[in-house]
């Protein structure tokens, strides 16, 4: 993995508690509060200063089309926000995603290295396939009884994507500070 262990360890713990807030009020109410990504935000912007220093840290070489510039990693994981969150805006517009998992998963993409983004889709498909028979055994069984009023039994075949992407970036991130570079 190609996220510094040291930089996952300081990410987790705060990063974890907003993991499972979303994972629950999407389940709750389908839809994840616009607070709980600003949260998800800060916390990369604020801990990645300290974690991921722009003024101690060489500058990294890019590419964007035919242009070429450096700037410390921290930048170029800030700038994977905007990316994201105008793909997610595309998807979301055609239908194919809820506006709050766009706007998670670009407060939730800064934390990713471009190097493990395979290693985040097997995560990620992992965690769709865990959160999609959990959701269904569970709404489909006698602990639906501890939650009767949430949003998420009754939406057919929508289903809480939260609960998914919540689970993989913390996964995500549990793998990184044990295996990261």
């Amino acid at each position: 993995m190609l996220i510094p262990a040291g930089a996952a360890a300081w990410f987790l713990p705060l990063v974890l508690p907003i993991c499972f807030y979303v994972a629950f009020t999407d389940m709750r109410e389908m839809r994840i509060k616009n607070h709980a990504v600003m949260a998800l935000a800060v916390v990369f912007v604020i801990v990645g200063l300290f974690v991921l220093p722009p003024w101690s840290t060489g500058a990294t070489a890019g590419r964007v089309g035919p242009l070429t510039w450096s700037m410390p990693v921290y930048f170029w994981q800030l700038m994977h926000i905007p990316v994201v969150l105008i793909a997610g805006i595309v998807l979301n517009a055609a239908g194919v995603m809820g506006a709050g998992d766009a706007k998670f998963l670009a407060a939730a993409s800064p934390f990713v290295w471009l190097g493990d983004l395979l290693l985040l889709a097997a995560v990620l498909t992992a965690c769709v396939l865990a959160a999609v028979i959990t959701h269904r055994l569970a709404k489909n069984s006698k602990l639906r009884s501890f939650a009767p009023h949430w949003d998420s039994w009754d939406r057919g075949k929508q289903f809480p994507m939260g609960f998914a992407l919540a689970g993989a970036l913390a996964m995500y991130l549990i793998l990184g500070t044990v295996y990261g570079s």
